[in-house]
């Protein structure tokens, strides 16, 4: 008999209503016991807080007892709270801006991949954070950072170019730090969708579904999804339990966790008025896939327009406004975690038909990445599979006549991309 699965967890990706991440300058925190008192009134257990990279650690050699600390507080008000933490320590890059401590730009330009001092002064900090936290109750985990992918490769204006196998060196390193400060926490890595679509990159799909205690998600369907499919496209309300199935194509363990760690409702592609039905379509199609360990929203409250200078979607993405006024997407969301903790959704669905994905012959670095981003012809025939009922997994052509593998994942019937009309 199958051992009962957990319930996906329901939280927010935490942005302090008052000061956004600047918060840190001047931590107060009523304010932030305030914000968090507005999220567990929603019934979330957890959020996912971000510390500014260049304050907690303004020097190679200097940690910031004082930012530690107030860390420390942060998460020990959430869990007075019912709340649960999970942190993100190298921000890194946070709603389109870059924060990285001036020893690594300008006169002292090095890259944050590749320097043997860097990367020593990564783990000591990313360690540091890990242990003030590790006997914390309410403590879930690491995060190296968000999406710091991004710094790899272009787009970025002035990327820290590093190859396959040194991307797949820092994560190791920086995870295994992770594990030294706080031993058996969930610690992972995240980064933004170039993983699973831009041929080249060197964050792979391989060190997405391989490394690290889960897979993260990050799901945004103003990549060209949702511009070539509308708000209501299958391949739109599909996007994040897409990437979800995608990502275990490259899973060794076929029972890995799967956090769908951000998604969000961005206008105007997602009208205000349409927010909450997106929501409720978008959750409800990624709680069919199995191990999903958690949702995570982004964001928990909204940019204050008194700050400048923000892309005008980042103003209005969260679940609460910046006075911490319940909008209608902070109500769907408070509406699916209880039908979810009350058993009224289906349980996950176990995918016997797969869709055959076609990278090249190298699965680790996956040069045809391109034909699984949107217009890509493995993601359209995927969506068109979405839109005619079908729940389909997504198979490695490497593995798709390997009758054991298929087995251990429930597929008995794969699918060419040619085949589906």
């Amino acid at each position: 008999m199958d051992a009962v699965r957990p319930q996906p967890r329901f939280g927010a990706n935490y942005t302090p209503s008052v000061g956004w991440f600047h918060h840190w300058l001047d931590f107060a925190l009523d304010e932030v016991k305030r914000d968090f008192d507005s999220l567990a009134a929603l019934g979330l257990d957890h959020v996912r807080a971000f510390a500014l990279w260049p304050l907690f650690q303004p020097n190679r050699t200097l940690v910031r007892e004082r930012a530690v600390e107030q860390l420390g507080q942060l998460v020990d008000a959430a869990g007075e709270r019912g709340l649960d933490v999970t942190v993100d320590a190298l921000q890194g890059h946070l709603s389109s801006f870059d924060f990285v401590p001036s020893w690594l730009t300008t006169w002292h330009r090095r890259n944050m991949f590749t320097d043997a001092d860097v990367v020593d002064a990564e783990a000591r900090y990313v360690e540091t954070l890990a242990a003030s936290l590790a006997e914390r109750p309410h403590f879930l985990g690491m995060t190296l950072g968000n999406e710091v992918n991004q710094f790899s490769d272009r787009p970025h204006p002035d990327p820290d170019p590093c190859t396959y196998e040194q991307a797949g060196r820092w994560l190791e390193r920086l995870l295994a730090a992770c594990e030294r400060g706080a031993p058996g926490k969930l610690h992972v890595h995240s980064e933004y969708d170039a993983v699973w679509f831009r041929s080249g990159h060197p964050f792979t799909p391989a060190h997405a579904a391989r490394l690290g205690g889960a897979t993260t998600v990050h799901s945004w369907v103003f990549n060209g999804t949702a511009q070539r499919h509308g708000r209501d496209g299958a391949a739109t309300v599909h996007h994040a339990e897409y990437l979800m199935e995608l990502s275990r194509a490259w899973a060794t363990d076929p029972a890995r966790p799967v956090w769908l760690q951000e998604v969000g409702a961005p206008a105007p592609l997602i009208p205000a008025e349409h927010a909450a039905r997106f929501v409720t379509a978008t959750v409800e199609n990624a709680l069919t896939c199995e191990d999903l360990y958690g949702v995570t929203w982004w964001c928990s409250h909204d940019v204050s327009r008194e700050l400048a200078d923000f892309p005008e979607l980042e103003y209005g993405l969260g679940l609460l406004t910046s006075d911490r006024k319940v909008k209608p997407q902070g109500r769907a969301v408070a509406e699916l975690a209880a039908r979810v903790r009350a058993g009224e959704v289906p349980p996950p669905v176990r995918r016997t038909t797969a869709l055959v994905l076609d990278v090249g012959p190298d699965e680790s670095t996956a040069a045809g990445r391109p034909t699984c981003a949107p217009g890509g012809a493995f993601c359209e025939a995927w969506a068109r599979l979405a839109a005619s009922g079908v729940r389909a997994g997504v198979v490695l052509a490497g593995r798709a006549t390997d009758a054991g593998y298929l087995a251990e994942r429930g597929i008995s019937d794969v699918v060419a991309v040619r085949d589906v009309r």
